[in-house]
């Protein structure tokens, strides 16, 4: 959490800005003192806004609020280059959202491994006025691992409930061949 920063020197004193009489007063060279060490970590900040605003160069513990932000899920014991990564590519991520390449993408951000998707579709046509649709109207996704990837499949699981329509069933899987 955010807090004073002891020995920060503003770059505003306020006591400088006030009259010549209030300047020579004790009680109020104090007083303004006082006021400085607390506003001058708000001058740095402001100073510095860009970098706040900037995932590979905001202070780590601000990376879960600009995570917020974006509306980009991250778990606090991520590595933190990877919620890096994540905060910087929410907005392709959104663009991509609901489709294989995208489900891909923030999985592989969120786990560090590439998986294969694989997704049923969710158009299907008949040749035939009134025919069958062939195949399945069942929406579904399977999330497919590598062999030997170490991989936490609740937390991918989580992952998909939150990116995935609530119709849609998500299997998470690490393939065996």
């Amino acid at each position: 959490m955010r807090a004073l920063v002891e020995g920060l020197e503003t770059p505003h004193p306020i006591g400088l800005q006030l009259p010549g009489l209030f300047q020579d007063d004790d009680f109020t060279r104090r007083f303004t003192w006082a006021l400085d060490e607390v506003l001058a970590p708000v001058f740095v900040t402001l100073d510095a806004i860009e970098a706040y605003v900037d995932p590979w160069l905001a202070p780590g513990d601000f990376l879960l609020w600009l995570s917020e932000w974006v509306g980009i899920p991250i778990d606090h014991d991520l590595p933190e280059e990877r919620k890096r990564a994540l905060v910087a590519r929410a907005a392709d991520l959104y663009g991509w959202a609901g489709t294989a390449k995208g489900i891909a993408d923030l999985v592989e951000l969120y786990s560090g491994v590439r998986p294969e998707v694989l997704d049923s579709g969710a158009v299907a046509w008949s040749p035939t006025p009134d025919g069958d649709i062939p195949g399945s109207d069942d929406a579904e996704v399977t999330v497919r691992f590598p062999p030997g990837a170490t991989i936490d499949t609740a937390r991918v699981q989580r992952l998909l409930a939150e990116a995935l329509p609530a119709h849609v069933v998500a299997s998470v899987e690490v393939s065996q061949r």
